[in-house]
């Protein structure tokens, strides 16, 4: 007999309570409730399947990696800062550090050997495949109702390169301080300001949007910018807010699960990514709703979600002082799509969303991947009675 998501997801954790906890207990003595779900995470997420081994080789032997590995899983469920503050909580916690795959403290590596293993574990986008992994395994029998898709901002201690355009202000201010000046520009320039609203959205070729529909997701995530930029949102209040770093751009199902993640330049507009996270969840899970702000209303994406079998449901912006009304039904599905904000504010405030200390788009991105592991096994035994 095929046993249902709920069901596993009480097996699992009825052999948990009544198993692996006391035989733990009676080794390790009284668990906390941030070592329960330590446990339970590394339990449940395939870490071992895509961590590779060095045992066997000649020369000097590497530290183990796994280890390494769950260490890192660790200080996502703990919340620590820094790797400097996990690595003295394992040398003076023995319970955590046995957890981790290490018996006494001169055994847990140096931290260069943790930093290279991050290195390592960024390169080869560990955390993700993993979670990939865990999300097709325990989503696979599961009709999910919506997918909420949203964006939220990653700050990040790094340098950002000059854009073309700010080069060409920087040059047209060079020039006017010297006293020469470029030609006049007619009434017909390219500053031009057209009157009325905006157009409704259209089905243009030459567009991002458009060659997205026509290529694979490989394709579709490399011609996405990563570098360090400017971020600038609208609050709900109309102030705008300025940062610098990237976006992390999030598909979280019914249950405030994350689905599919990307991250991107913080100067990148939210709707360059809703086709290729689109086709990403798509591969993954099965649902039928998609829900989005009024950041992510073209026609492209329109069309794509009714090319992939998926209803759209977008917050219409105001044009020419009149707003286009959901019906009933949409509002009150219109309504879950507060779920992702919830997710992204658990990731900041718990996961170690907010203290990001290393630097490149990779490593920040397997920083948080690591927060989304251990956020996507919590919410996933929320699942179970």
């Amino acid at each position: 007999m095929k046993l249902t998501l709920r069901q596993q997801l009480t097996q699992f954790s009825h052999i948990l309570q009544t198993q692996l906890f006391p035989a733990l207990e009676e080794q390790e003595g009284k668990l906390d409730d941030k070592a329960r779900q330590l446990i339970a995470t590394l339990e449940m997420i395939p870490l071992a399947r895509f961590v590779p081994s060095s045992r066997g080789w000649v020369g000097r032997p590497s530290k183990d990696r796994l280890a390494i590995a769950a260490a890192f899983v660790a200080k996502a469920v703990y919340g620590f800062s820094l790797t400097r503050q996990l690595l003295e909580r394992l040398h003076q916690d023995g319970q955590l550090r046995r957890i981790c795959g290490w018996e006494w403290p001169h055994q847990v590596p140096h931290e260069s050997t943790f930093s290279r293993a991050f290195q390592e574990f960024a390169r080869m986008e560990l955390p993700q495949f993993v979670h990939e992994a865990l999300i097709r395994e325990s989503q696979r029998d599961r009709i999910i109702g919506h997918i909420a898709r949203d964006s939220t901002a990653i700050e990040a201690r790094e340098r950002f390169p000059e854009e073309a355009k700010q080069a060409r202000k920087r040059a047209r201010l060079a020039k006017k301080s010297s006293g020469k000046r470029g030609p006049k520009r007619g009434k017909r320039g390219p500053h031009r300001r057209w009157k009325g609203g905006k157009p409704q959205p259209s089905l243009a070729s030459n567009t991002r949007l458009a060659r997205q529909r026509s290529l694979s997701l490989e394709a579709m995530l490399k011609e996405l910018p990563t570098h360090c930029g400017i971020g600038v949102k609208t609050s709900s209040n109309g102030y705008q807010q300025h940062w610098r770093g990237y976006k992390l751009h999030l598909d979280v199902a019914d249950g405030q699960i994350p689905i599919s993640a990307v991250l991107t330049s913080a100067s990148l507009h939210d709707s360059q990514v809703a086709i290729p996270l689109a086709t990403m969840s798509t591969q993954r899970v099965t649902y039928l709703y998609e829900l989005m702000d009024c950041a992510y209303e073209a026609g492209h994406i329109l069309e794509d979600s009714r090319s992939k079998g998926h209803v759209a449901i977008v917050d219409r912006p105001i044009r020419a002082g009149k707003v286009r009304q959901l019906d009933p039904a949409e509002k009150a599905r219109y309504r879950e799509r507060t779920m992702v904000e919830r997710v992204n504010a658990r990731l900041k405030d718990e996961f170690g969303g907010r203290t990001i200390r290393v630097r490149g788009a990779s490593k920040i991105m397997a920083h948080l991947m690591f927060g989304i592991l251990a956020l996507t096994v919590d919410q996933i035994l929320k699942l179970a009675p």
